[in-house]
């Protein structure tokens, strides 16, 4: 037996408990990301896609200090944040899927000019957009890895 569930009526009862538009604005404990973490396979495929199909230079990279194999370096996505990256060569990891307490994508947002840039050179190396097609303020492919990831034009919300 199939059970009909509401969701727009669970989502406006998440947004009446926690929304609440009266209250005081109640400040962020958090000053921003630092960076968000990710796993490749290839170090220098993933340097190549990040540098040159999305622009974001390459700031740092080291040793993993808990795993003298492993490497770990960093990419400036702007505002003071990094994406970063492991590499595990002597210990093989499972390709990227979703699933709960997994990451569904990263969203990046870019100035207008460089959205159309990103979204050129995407469509030359034929990485394939995955956005829905009225969407035209974004573009969402997999990186080297198939971590999904996100180019909005949108501006960051302040």
């Amino acid at each position: 037996m199939s059970v009909s569930v509401d969701y727009e009526a669970r989502r406006h009862e998440l947004r009446h408990r926690y929304l609440q538009a009266d209250a005081p604005v109640r400040q962020t404990t958090g000053v921003g990301v630092n960076h968000l973490a990710l796993i490749c396979s290839d170090i220098e495929r993933t340097i190549e896609f990040y540098t040159q199909v999305l622009g974001f230079p390459l700031t740092e990279l080291f040793q993993n200090r808990d795993l003298p194999s492993s490497t770990h370096f960093f990419f400036d996505i702007g505002n003071g944040n990094r994406l970063a990256f492991f590499d595990f060569p002597e210990h093989p990891m499972p390709p990227t899927q979703e699933s709960i307490g997994g990451m569904h994508h990263i969203a990046i947002s870019v100035q207008p000019e460089q959205f159309e840039a990103i979204c050129r050179r995407v469509k030359e190396r034929g990485i394939e957009n995955l956005g829905p097609e009225q969407v035209t303020d974004s573009m969402y492919f997999h990186d080297p890895d198939g971590a999904l990831i996100e180019i909005t034009r949108q501006p960051l919300r302040g």
